[in-house]
């Protein structure tokens, strides 16, 4: 009898409870139990998973690393998918390999090369995959000065961290003066230069910015599987242009996608983002992570979760080519269950006597107290 597979996801995105669904769907047939944690008591994975558990704050990467061999020894997790801190936890794998844990993410050195976007396009460009043009500004006078040389050749220049995930802080540049325009409907990306200059000359902070022009759609997401060998096993782009998405597999994407993947040894799930300059796609972007958006390629009769998961068991489920390539979608929101909310104890009356100490237990914030219930197994509402 085939035991079953204990997977754990960290403090993952909400839209992998989706990852969570295909895994329990694997064309195996294999039992899998699931184990999420996360610091918010309201994210949906929590309620996904098959137990859950909320994580400590405040640990810093060496604290995070303890906590998490922790949970896999506790836990008895056979692959463990790490997004937050994913370079400290991957630095460690010997020492989780130890406790019967595989991990499904890069090597050390794949991770911090795309920890930061400038390192990694200098990194992708010194192997001949294309990238746009880039400055890295701190300063006022250097960003001024990588704007006028970018829209002296037609381009919307835009900026954002040169660490960082998920679009955070990513701005596009105007000249337009700020304005009623501006305060009109729903805020725009669109940030005038002069509020931008003023804002680093004021900062007591220095800035590490990443200034490139605004490219253009469509964007291209490639969903890479990669082997310990470095060769890729599957690479599908998924298409985005406006609302509609779709599929490809034309080799203007997928081809330097294999390059990045298997030249830096993104092993198992990677998703590498383009989008076009003038007439030819460009590198905008390296996740070293699944993408939230990877199940979609179940409408391709893919299962690339399921596929990860074995190839990080030592199962090398071989090239993977889609069967078909599923028909245009867009994206809508959907309901999801979570966990029941516990309330902390509360007087009924104002006139009450004071009553002994209450346990630290029963004050815990809400959903803090499944935090230490160990198997207690989560069911969704």
């Amino acid at each position: 009898m085939v035991s079953r597979v204990r997977v754990w996801l960290n403090r993952t995105y909400a839209e992998n409870v989706f990852f969570m669904d295909q895994l329990r769907r694997n064309p195996s047939d294999r039992a899998v139990e699931i184990h999420a944690t996360h610091g918010d008591p309201d994210s949906p994975v929590l309620a996904a998973a098959d137990t859950a558990e909320l994580e400590p704050e405040g640990l810093s990467p060496a604290g995070y690393v303890e906590f998490a061999l922790d949970q896999c020894q506790r836990r008895g997790i056979d692959v463990f998918v790490p997004r937050l801190h994913q370079s400290a936890v991957v630095a460690h794998r010997a020492e989780f390999e130890a406790v019967g844990t595989a991990l499904l993410a890069p090597p050390p050195e794949a991770v911090a090369v795309f920890e930061d976007k400038i390192v990694a396009y200098e990194a992708v460009q010194a192997i001949g995959a294309p990238v746009p043009p880039w400055w890295r500004v701190r300063s006022p006078e250097e960003l001024v000065a990588a704007v006028e040389e970018l829209e002296a050749d037609g381009h919307t220049a835009c900026f954002k961290p040169a660490s960082g995930a998920g679009g955070v802080g990513f701005r596009m540049i105007t000249r337009s003066p700020f304005s009623m325009v501006h305060l009109s409907g729903f805020p725009s990306p669109y940030v005038p230069l002069g509020l931008v200059v003023e804002a680093l000359r004021q900062a007591e902070e220095p800035v590490d910015w990443l200034v490139m022009p605004r490219l253009k759609q469509p964007e291209v997401s490639v969903d890479c599987l990669t082997g310990p060998d470095n060769r890729v096993r599957l690479a599908v782009g998924r298409t985005k242009n406006g609302r509609r998405r779709g599929f490809t597999l034309h080799e203007q994407w997928l081809e330097p996608a294999r390059r990045i993947a298997e030249g830096f040894g993104l092993h198992h799930l990677s998703n590498i983002q383009f989008r076009m300059h003038g007439d030819r796609p460009v590198l905008m972007d390296v996740n070293t992570r699944p993408a939230g958006g990877l199940h979609q390629l179940s409408q391709c009769g893919v299962n690339a979760p399921w596929a990860a998961v074995q190839l990080a068991l030592g199962e090398d489920p071989g090239e993977i080519t889609p069967p078909f390539l599923g028909q245009d979608y867009t994206v809508v929101s959907g309901p999801r269950p979570l966990r029941p909310v516990t309330l902390p104890q509360q007087r009924t009356q104002e006139a009450e006597p004071l009553l002994p100490a209450v346990p630290a237990r029963a004050a815990e914030p809400a959903g803090a107290a499944q935090a230490d219930t160990g198997a207690r197994a989560i069911s969704p509402a």
